[in-house]
């Protein structure tokens, strides 16, 4: 007797070209999953589709500006007339920490990192959540946020303060949502050792500084963050919602 297959299901991970994004991606094909990967460039995630591929998804890629109210709905469209449906939403993409003292930060860069980290985050939750209700389907949306959100750190307010937002975000909404069946989760990575971070980590003192902050004596690694990911788009964590899930190294337990 022919086993009978499942479809598999959809999810849109945003910023996929490298790093946390790419590696969560991958994680993702490998679970059951096909994706929608999205960048300002679409050309960007070439590299990301082909190791899904390899992973046995299949991907399609998709161009995402945050800061565009058009750009997100375009995206969305797109991605449902290409697949149907979407059952989960990673909102990975983002900007990098301002890394300036809370009295120099001027207003334009203020609200340029929010309208990437927060705003458009925020936006493009809204639009998987009215995806979802719409059609009357379950479905699950993780963020990804940062340890900056948990705790204080020197020179990284802006960012930090972006990050809590999409904390307190998760929870927010995951309340107001529980009632649809959709989920809300977050993942609050430490310092993981990613292309947007090679720079810092490769200054010997900056590196041994931020080190000796965390117990377990090593930075994350994509792969690990990916694997939370995976965890709660999972069947195991369909209990689970409204949580940041931290992997830090023992760092805010110090």
């Amino acid at each position: 007797m022919t086993p009978i297959k499942t479809p598999r299901k959809v999810a849109i991970v945003t910023g996929a070209s490298y790093g946390i994004g790419a590696a969560t991606a991958i994680k993702l094909a490998e679970s059951g999953f096909d994706l929608a990967l999205t960048e300002l460039e679409g050309r960007m995630t070439t590299e990301t589709s082909r190791k899904v591929a390899e992973a046995g998804g299949t991907s399609k890629s998709f161009v995402l500006d945050l800061q565009s109210q058009d750009s997100i709905d375009a995206m969305f469209s797109d991605v449902i007339d290409a697949y149907g449906s979407i059952d989960l939403l990673v909102n990975n993409a983002g900007a990098p920490s301002l890394r300036k003292p809370a009295l120099d930060i001027r207003k334009d860069e203020w609200e340029q990192l929010m309208s990437v980290c927060l705003t458009g985050t925020f936006l493009v939750t809204q639009r998987m959540g009215q995806h979802l209700i719409s059609s009357g389907r379950e479905g699950h949306i993780i963020n990804l946020a940062s340890t900056h959100a948990l705790v204080g750190i020197q020179g990284h307010s802006a960012y930090g303060i972006a990050k809590a937002g999409i904390c307190q975000m998760t929870r927010m909404l995951a309340i107001e949502w529980a009632q649809h069946g959709i989920r809300l989760n977050a993942v609050a990575p430490g310092t993981t050792e990613t292309e947007t971070r090679a720079a810092v980590l490769q200054d010997k003192d900056k590196r041994a500084y931020l080190m000796d902050r965390i117990p377990l004596g090593r930075f994350a690694q994509a792969e690990e963050i990916a694997a939370a990911v995976d965890y709660l788009a999972s069947p195991g964590a369909s209990y689970m919602t409204g949580q940041v899930l931290v992997l830090d190294g023992g760092m805010t337990a110090a």
